[in-house]
């Protein structure tokens, strides 16, 4: 009896030493993972596999300038704040007189006319005619750019700017950018007027 009862257990010992655990298998939808030497520590590091060779940052084209969307131009803030403590200019006699911007030509229908005061910020204001008629009775120039729409006739137009005041330093003073139709800058001007005196721009339209 004793000996049927070490043979039945011999027999499970056996079965339990060959038997064989399975063991799920995982499928592995991550990202390959690379063992990689630290050159500070020695010890080896995980860092995973790049699956994009070049950031989609770098494939994004620059935004153009637009004066519409950001009247400072390329001024950040504090430009605009050490440009308002700028001294104006002396008065010069040759400011009494009036002074020619100069040509422009454009095919479009109307050009758009920024203007600002680019030295100290002290309340110059001007006033816009166009081809003889009056479009702005005041403007007042501040650190921004200000716009004012100027339709086209064929041929020459003329765009005057009337020094109301000379604000409370210096001449009337202030920087003229203008854009054609399709948005592109063709003039830069800048002026120094006394009050009463006038700049003017011709814009030719073909």
């Amino acid at each position: 009896m004793r000996t049927r009862l070490l043979f039945i257990c011999l027999f499970c010992l056996s079965l339990g030493a060959t038997a064989q655990i399975e063991i799920p298998r995982t499928t592995n939808t991550g990202p390959i993972i690379k063992a990689e030497e630290s050159n500070s520590t020695g010890f080896p590091i995980l860092k995973r596999e790049e699956t994009e060779t070049e950031s989609r940052f770098l494939k994004e084209k620059p935004k153009a300038i637009d004066l519409r969307e950001n009247p400072n131009g390329l001024m950040t803030e504090a430009d605009v704040m050490k440009k308002k403590w700028s001294k104006d200019k002396e008065i010069r006699e040759e400011y009494r007189k009036d002074q020619s911007l100069g040509n422009v030509v454009t095919k479009g229908r109307f050009v758009e006319v920024y203007c600002r005061d680019h030295q100290y910020i002290d309340g110059d204001k001007v006033q816009i005619i166009v081809n003889g008629e009056l479009v702005a009775a005041s403007v007042s120039l501040h650190a921004g750019f200000q716009p004012i729409l100027v339709t086209l006739q064929d041929g020459f137009n003329s765009i005057q700017f009337v020094a109301l005041n000379q604000g409370s330093s210096g001449p009337n003073t202030a920087e003229l950018r203008v854009l054609s139709e399709k948005g592109e800058q063709i003039a830069v001007k800048e002026w120094n007027l006394l009050t009463g005196a006038k700049a003017e721009l011709i814009v030719v339209k073909n």
